[in-house]
């Protein structure tokens, strides 16, 4: 009877250890529960300035949510194309994205945005993008496609990258050059006389070793963090576009966060725009003195006859996409009060 007793004292023991040691799995399980992973996906490289605005607000993020949400990044497409990760926006499979002019292809309205010679300048830009006009945009973003837009970023002015001198509009003619599958910009560089040729970011560089394609066009930094200058002869200030990158993330994501970390997110992306703005700026004056310390020739050229080229594509899209749109922005700018 005795034995009985010890051997049952010995298994109730052991059942209450065991017991224990289930207790603190749960409660380190459901401590790891507690700290939401996130992942934000873009195409550039670690040295480009969404890189290093995506680092600041992951940072922002973890600071604004006492270590509850956790941000991880991906550069360099490594969850894939800018139509990757916006289509993983849609279904949740990626959290945060910074995108460019392919997010027109999902958004109509966007296409509008993408019209070289659409925005004087960078202010006329920002003051755009970041009011009224921009906000409703997102709004409208998120209620037809599931895409939440956090931001627009600021972007230096697009420039003209190529193996054959141009100087004026005419040397365009025949010149094939790289540009984002976005109808604004197949259509435009076709009305200034070249021949746009689609093709994914990734996938430049080597067309250009190769001779694919004779020219792309992008911000300098975009042109010397991809390394394409190595494989470029001129740079031609032609500033056709003045564009944005936007931090989109996936609203199943957005619905799934406590409201206090909802505002953490928004107060986080607005901070790193701010930082993001700051960077450009200087980044894109040391890109341009990076391509010319390679050899790189800048040309400049009257833009004027480029502006001109491409007014009957605005017309065009603006009665496509958005007649309001377009001439709310053209009311901003310099032509405005004409």
């Amino acid at each position: 009877m005795k034995r009985e007793r010890i051997i049952g004292l010995i298994l109730l023991i052991a059942a209450f250890t065991l017991l224990g040691a289930c207790s603190n799995t749960a409660s380190s399980q459901e401590g790891e529960k507690d700290v939401t992973t996130l992942r934000l996906g873009h195409i550039q490289s670690e040295s480009h300035t969404w890189h290093k605005a995506s680092v600041k607000f992951a940072e922002l993020v973890e600071e604004k949510t006492d270590g509850k949400v956790n941000v991880e990044i991906y550069p360099s497409s490594t969850l894939g194309s800018d139509r990757d990760l916006i289509e993983g926006t849609q279904i949740g499979s990626v959290d945060f994205a910074l995108v460019a002019g392919v997010m027109s292809n999902f958004y109509k309205p966007y296409s509008i945005l993408e019209l070289p010679y659409l925005f004087d300048d960078q202010e006329h830009m920002e003051s755009f993008l970041y009011g009224e006009g921009g906000e409703e945009l997102q709004r409208d973003m998120l209620e037809e496609t599931g895409i939440r837009g956090l931001e627009f970023w600021a972007r230096a002015p697009r420039e003209l990258t190529t193996n054959k001198r141009v100087d004026t509009i005419d040397d365009l003619k025949g010149i094939k050059i790289r540009v984002p599958n976005i109808e604004a910009s197949v259509e435009g560089w076709g009305a200034m006389g070249a021949n746009p040729t689609p093709m994914n970011f990734s996938e430049v560089y080597s067309s250009l070793q190769t001779g694919v394609i004779d020219a792309q066009e992008n911000p300098a930094s975009f042109t010397t963090s991809a390394k394409i200058h190595e494989v470029q002869d001129y740079l031609v200030k032609t500033d056709h576009v003045y564009g944005y990158v936007q931090m989109i993330m996936s609203d199943i994501t957005y619905e799934k966060l406590s409201e206090e970390e909802q505002i953490a997110v928004e107060e986080a992306a607005l901070e790193a725009r701010n930082y993001q703005n700051e960077l450009v700026a200087e980044q894109d004056k040391k890109a341009l003195q990076e391509m010319e310390d390679a050899g790189v020739e800048i040309i400049e050229v009257d833009k004027e006859p480029f502006r001109e080229a491409v007014l009957p594509v605005h017309e065009r899209l603006a009665d496509k996409y958005g007649r309001d749109l377009y001439d709310s922005i053209i009311e901003m700018s310099s032509l405005g009060g004409n």
